[in-house]
């Protein structure tokens, strides 16, 4: 057992508690970022006259062989370590002799772990930003080439009024501009460097932390020791912000799978993102939208259990933090995973738009203009209301939409109706013209749509 605070006991740890305590199992997955620390680490070291420029060079290069071995698959890691910091300082030793043992001058492996969560967090904010840039400029060609597509729009899954499909891929552009936001508020916030913080109470030894934070590419050093090893708000930040991005994920997943039914029949989702049933064979599933939906509440419970095991620590650091990563790993996983799915049966779906199209015609979806007509000529809104719902009425008995009543008929709910009615309800004009910015109308859609491509083009990284 590779340990690295042993001088102070007497009898070794037993097998189990060395076990249920060490993290290697886990921790080894930011490897790459323990090396980069420590080596920024040594660099400030020498430049402060703490270490020789020979210890150095000569921890440098025992660092990048160690890297350069565990990535061509020469040096495993295993489970005879404690954690991975422990790995590779007893590497390091074992390759350059008492040099190594310098290596952990004026850290300690609190600040350590809290600086290699923060440097793996930051990189998978950064992974999921172009995960979803690349998804908004996949909504973005459906928008661009479906302003004229009609569908209907729903409340409480009835449907409402026509929209387009541009339109409704609108409100996801929304939700996912503002998922990409967010992920750049967490990384203002959590882009300092906690290293030099010590156990808690900082370091005797006169380290330059600014330039440490500057190597490691941070906006500075954290400014609290106490809170530079305890903080993790950052990762409940980013797990909140996953949880979101899932959220919508699997809204949107819920329309997929409706869509897809034979009832609606509005999308035809590729072979490739598709799957069929091992006794029926005419079915072809959504499973991808599916799980989507379904790993969403997985990240929610990485969430739930962060705060949770956060709520009742003191200051500063405690054990219970090791449990930020397992689940914290599993959910960036699994949203990161669902992100990219969704983006490629997204792009590889194809609309059937002359479904849509008679799905929001024989849905009623023109009554409220129909009723509009009437206010319009006269009626008053109440007594237009009444009329259109008695219209709705008849068109249900007669399995018809309003476009298809007659003129004759329509003059029998209401003398006001004239020859005018069948534009004024027409799924062109019905969308047309609504011409409020952030309404279905092209004109209006292709002034949002410009907006869209504006941000897509100019936040490539909105670090």
């Amino acid at each position: 057992m590779a340990q690295l605070w042993g001088g102070r006991f007497t009898k070794a740890t037993d097998q189990l508690v060395y076990d249920f305590n060490a993290s290697i199992g886990f921790d080894q997955r930011f490897f790459a970022e323990d090396i980069a620390g420590s080596k920024a680490h040594v660099k400030m070291l020498a430049k402060q006259g703490i270490l020789t420029e020979k210890e150095r060079d000569d921890i440098l290069a025992g660092l990048e062989g160690i890297q350069r071995d565990v990535e061509e698959g020469t040096l495993e890691i295993t489970k005879e370590y404690e954690d991975i910091h422990s790995f590779v300082e007893a590497n390091l030793i074992d390759r350059i002799g008492d040099a190594g043992k310098k290596l952990h001058t004026g850290r300690s492996r609190n600040d350590q772990v809290a600086l290699d969560m923060r440097l793996y967090t930051r990189s998978q904010v950064q992974h999921t930003q172009k995960l979803l840039h690349h998804l908004l400029e996949t909504i973005l060609h459906i928008m661009e080439e479906n302003t004229t597509t009609i569908m209907p729009g729903f409340t409480h899954l009835q449907k409402a009024q026509p929209i387009t499909l541009a339109h409704h891929m609108g409100a996801y552009f929304e939700m996912f501009r503002r998922d990409e936001q967010r992920l750049g508020d967490i990384y203002k916030r959590m882009n300092y460097c906690p290293l030099g913080s010590g156990a808690l109470a900082g370091t005797t030894y006169p380290l330059d932390r600014e330039y440490t934070a500057e190597l490691l590419d941070f906006f500075g050093p954290t400014q609290n020791s106490m809170d530079g090893v305890s903080d993790r708000d950052y990762l409940i930040e980013y797990l909140s912000a996953l949880s979101t991005i899932m959220m919508h994920l699997s809204r949107f997943s819920e329309e997929v799978i409706i869509w897809n039914s034979n009832e609606y029949q509005f999308i035809e989702i590729d072979d490739a993102y598709s799957t069929g049933s091992s006794i029926m064979p005419q079915k072809k599933n959504p499973d991808i939208a599916e799980l989507v939906r379904g790993k969403t509440g997985r990240v929610y419970g990485a969430l739930m259990s962060l705060l949770t095991t956060m709520k009742g620590i003191p200051l500063a650091y405690n054990k219970d933090m090791q449990e930020d990563k397992e689940l914290s790993f599993d959910a960036m996983d699994t949203a990161n995973g669902c992100i990219q799915l969704f983006d490629g049966m997204l792009e590889t779906m194809s609309f059937n738009k002359d479904r849509m199209e008679a799905s929001a015609k024989h849905g009623f979806t023109n009554a409220t203009d129909a009723a509009d007509y009437l206010v319009n000529h006269g009626v008053p809104f109440r007594d237009a209301h009444g009329i259109i719902g008695r219209v709705v009425l008849y068109c249900i008995e007669k399995n018809i939409a309003i476009d298809d009543m007659s003129l004759e008929e329509l003059k029998q709910m209401s003398p006001v109706f004239e020859e005018d009615i069948y534009d004024a309800i027409s799924m062109d004009t019905c969308v047309n013209k609504r011409l409020t910015i952030g309404a279905p109308g092209k004109e209006a859609m292709e002034k949002v749509i410009e907006s869209y491509k504006e941000y897509v083009q100019n936040c490539q990284n909105v670090f």
